[in-house]
């Protein structure tokens, strides 16, 4: 991964409020772990959860360390983020996740890596599949993602 030195603590880090528009005209609140490097890894929540979850705290912090940006969201309809919760919005999702790599890529950053817990998990997957041709994401991370998926992505269905 494309970084500034490791472990350098004079790496101005800090939280970012910030805010992305969706291919639905939704607003998805995130929060931007800067370190100054261009490259950003971003981190997808689970199932009624939000980027305040503390396995996304934990992994945005241990990624900070490394002196690479990460940036944890909420998909619509969680959290702070506009849109109606769905249950089975996978297809969504994964566009929320399309529209916060392509801010990162209009701004001159490059999510090299995304990571998903749980439901978030398989919304990477989704994506990664949805978009393989699309930036520059090499790595694609499930934690604990959902591994009978008979009831669960239906493409197509959303």
């Amino acid at each position: 991964m494309d970084s500034s030195p490791k472990g350098n603590s004079a790496c101005a880090q800090q939280q970012q409020k910030m805010e992305i528009q969706n291919s639905h005209n939704e607003k998805l609140v995130g929060l931007l772990h800067e370190t100054g490097s261009r490259e950003v890894v971003v981190l997808c929540h689970g199932f009624k959860s939000d980027k305040n979850n503390t396995i996304l705290k934990n992994v945005a912090a241990a990624i900070e360390k490394e002196g690479i940006s990460s940036f944890r969201f909420d998909f619509s309809g969680n959290g702070e983020s506009e849109g109606g919760f769905n249950y089975g919005n996978y297809k969504y999702e994964a566009d929320d996740l399309h529209s916060v790599i392509q801010h990162f890529s209009n701004t001159n950053r490059v999510v090299t890596t995304i990571i998903g817990h749980s439901r978030g998990g398989n919304v990477v997957l989704l994506y990664a599949s949805k978009y393989c041709n699309d930036g520059n994401v090499r790595n694609i991370i499930s934690i604990s993602g959902r591994y009978d998926l008979k009831k669960g992505i239906r493409l197509g269905d959303g």
